[in-house]
């Protein structure tokens, strides 16, 4: 297998990038949306640059399933379970009781989103420097 986890890590800033111009262009539930795309992006680079595959689509199973000596502290794990609640409600309307998932979504949580992608980047940039 082929270490591709520079691709990875650049899609992933890309659609970081994708949910900050979302924001502010009032789109809040594609980015968050984005975001988790963002984070979840991240660690599979990680996972890439350290030999193996990540699969699925939770960010918190993603970070859990680092080798041991990758320290992931409960404040990262919290962040992948806020944008995991992002991966299907911000798409669907059958996420929600009622309305379509834009009416759901505002500058609150793409802030938040955003904000927490960025750790998660961070954490894999520094992750893959010293793998």
């Amino acid at each position: 297998m082929s270490d591709r986890s520079g691709d990875w890590m650049v899609q992933a800033e890309r659609n970081l990038a994708q949910a900050r111009d979302s924001a502010a262009s009032g789109r809040h539930e594609w980015s968050c949306f984005a975001a988790q795309q963002a984070a979840e992006m991240a660690v599979k680079a990680v996972h890439l640059s350290l030999g193996q595959e990540g699969w699925g689509h939770v960010v918190r199973r993603l970070l859990e399933e680092l080798p041991s000596g990758v320290v992931v502290g409960e404040d990262l794990l919290d962040s992948a379970r806020v944008l995991d609640a992002y991966y299907i409600s911000t798409r669907y309307p059958n996420g929600h009781a009622a309305g379509a998932p834009g009416e759901h979504y505002g500058a609150l949580q793409s802030g938040e989103a955003v904000h927490r992608a960025g750790t998660i980047i961070e954490f894999c940039r520094s992750e893959m420097a010293n793998a």
